[in-house]
């Protein structure tokens, strides 16, 4: 969280960061906190939200907490614990909106280490009063990562619930999210930043370009 020795030109930001996720193809260990460049990789995802919000939120299983915490010593951090877990990303990122009183938030899972601070803090200046920002990589809408306005996200959230369509696309269609361009994005990331482990074959391939 930002503190005078760390300042920050915007206020009401946070930084959401999604970990409730049962990790099965990682054969039942939290891959959240898998080592990427000698890192636990959400301590990666955090290193890139902190300078650009104002607190992190990390959203969980309550039997994840400990774990997490271990892995995130170096940052101040709050848990949004899942009231149900394994309800999937949309009840997670709702439960992690409800526990902000920040403005607008980041969202990133804790699978995607290679995001760039510079990216999230483009998608920040890139929401211009909207719902919503998203990026398309590789000709294709992505969900996430997202900068979005929380008090609309729990909406959209709940609506999306309400309507059986559980997927963060549906969220960001809701919020009739601004789409950032292939171009724009490699200019400020590069599709690598993209990459996000869902395998051991994945994080095997996975090359730290930070």
């Amino acid at each position: 969280m930002a503190d005078a020795s760390h300042p920050h030109l915007d206020t009401g930001r946070a930084g959401i960061i999604l970990a409730g996720g049962r990790s099965t193809r990682f054969g039942g260990i939290d891959k959240a906190t898998a080592t990427v460049g000698g890192q636990p990789m959400i301590h990666r995802v955090a290193a890139s939200l902190d300078p650009v919000v104002d607190e992190l939120i990390v959203n969980c299983r309550a039997e994840q907490r400990d774990s997490l915490a271990g892995a995130l010593l170096d940052f101040d951090v709050q848990f949004a614990e899942d009231p149900h877990p394994d309800r999937g990303p949309v009840f997670g990122l709702r439960t992690a909106l409800r526990a902000t009183s920040a403005e607008y938030a980041a969202v990133l899972p804790c699978d995607m280490p290679l995001v760039p601070s510079g990216f999230i803090s483009h998608l920040f200046g890139r929401l211009q009063g909207g719902a919503g920002v998203v990026p398309r990589v590789s000709e294709t809408t992505q969900p996430l990562p997202a900068v979005i306005h929380c008090r609309a996200g729990v909406v959209a959230c709940t609506d999306t619930i309400r309507d059986g369509d559980e997927r963060l696309q549906a969220v960001m269609s809701a919020l009739d999210a601004t789409v950032l361009d292939d171009r724009e994005v490699e200019a400020h990331a590069g599709t690598h930043a993209f990459h996000n482990v869902n395998s051991f074959d994945d994080l095997r391939a996975l090359t730290v370009r930070r």
